[in-house]
């Protein structure tokens, strides 16, 4: 099993910056990606940011994020980071970490984050 506890969310203003943290424990070896999708009321989960963990770490972003979220590693801390800057109403909902590994996925419990205009 993997554990994955994020935090970091919270409320803040458009055009505001937060900083999303999500650790891994327990059986981490070997997950092949982490990322970070969010699901906001009344809508479907989404992919906001997944980076690889592989030597080099590819990384993909949806469209509606490329250019204001970054989103980082740590391996050494088992950590993924979601960076985002010029916040917009429509980045509110409930972000949740994903680890994946060949066959199992694997999700945090969620942290909110709320951006008002």
């Amino acid at each position: 099993q993997v554990q994955l506890v994020e935090s970091g969310g919270g409320l803040v203003q458009a055009g505001g910056s937060l900083r999303l943290s999500c650790a891994a424990s327990g059986s981490i070896f070997p997950i092949n990606a982490m990322g970070w999708y969010r699901q906001a009321p009344g809508k479907q989960r989404e992919l906001v940011a997944e980076i690889t963990l592989t030597r080099g770490g590819s990384i993909n972003y949806a469209d509606s994020v490329k250019g204001r979220f970054t989103i980082s590693r740590d391996n050494a801390k088992n950590t993924v980071y979601l960076q985002m800057n010029s916040l917009k109403s429509e980045d509110t909902a409930v972000y949740y970490c994903n680890a994946k590994k060949i066959t199992q996925s694997y999700w945090g419990q969620g942290t909110q984050v709320t951006v008002s205009s």
